[in-house]
């Protein structure tokens, strides 16, 4: 089974490329320099139109913290419904408590918002407490069918040992583990092998020079997407 690619798309013509070139899904956001907003209802409709990919679309309506209040949490859910409404395969969302924990009761209303999409848990998971605690409240809903984890580093590069636990804690689940943050051409194949993770998360490394900000090259995707399907052989 060849290793998933995802790529953040952040438009139309990011979307097309990264499809055509191999790409497996898409994460669509706006605003990845702040770590990635919720998008528009023109721009989601129009992505999920231009691809036969699936398009997750992250939900977040601000990048102060992972810790919401209730006006907040009534946006996220009007703009879920909407995600949905649209024809996305999924959302990509996360919600902390003060004590550094995931919010459980919002994320049990995040699901219910959702009706049926595919929930990938982003990266307010690594801003957790306790990693592996955290994960074991995510096992315990069916719904999240990922999570997006660079491991609690600033790159997953970082986080090899830390990785390959988590992914050895889900095994057998219905959650994937996907590994992202930092990735690169150069290390992917080394990183797979070694924490035999199924998944991994693209941004700012199939971009032009590297920048989180410049559009997706068909090229780079290649590369990766062949890199990737080297390991299963």
């Amino acid at each position: 089974m060849t290793v998933l690619l995802e790529v953040i798309a952040t438009t139309v013509a990011d979307a097309r490329v990264a499809a055509q070139a191999g790409a497996d899904r898409l994460e669509l956001v706006t605003a990845m320099g702040e770590g990635g907003l919720t998008p528009s209802i023109g721009l989601i409709e129009a992505m999920v139109a231009a691809v036969p990919i699936p398009v997750n679309v992250i939900v977040r309506p601000h990048s102060r913290s992972f810790v919401y209040d209730a006006d907040d949490y009534a946006t996220m859910w009007r703009d879920v419904r909407a995600v949905k409404a649209a024809g996305a395969n999924g959302i990509v969302i996360g919600m902390l408590n003060e004590a550094g924990e995931i919010d459980r009761e919002a994320l049990a209303r995040a699901i219910d918002a959702a009706d049926g999409l595919a929930i990938t848990f982003h990266r307010a998971f690594d801003e957790t407490r306790d990693l592996r605690r955290a994960l074991d409240v995510l096992l315990g809903f069916d719904a999240v069918t990922n999570v997006l984890t660079s491991g609690g580093k600033a790159s997953v590069l970082d986080a090899e040992p830390t990785i390959g636990e988590l992914i050895r804690q889900a095994s057998g689940s219905h959650c994937t583990i996907l590994a992202g943050a930092g990735l690169t051409l150069e290390a992917i194949a080394g990183f797979v092998s070694r924490t035999q993770v199924e998944a991994v998360h693209f941004g700012s490394g199939v971009r032009e020079r590297g920048h989180g900000l410049a559009p997706v090259e068909a090229f780079r995707v290649a590369q990766v997407r062949a890199a990737l399907d080297a390991t299963r052989t």
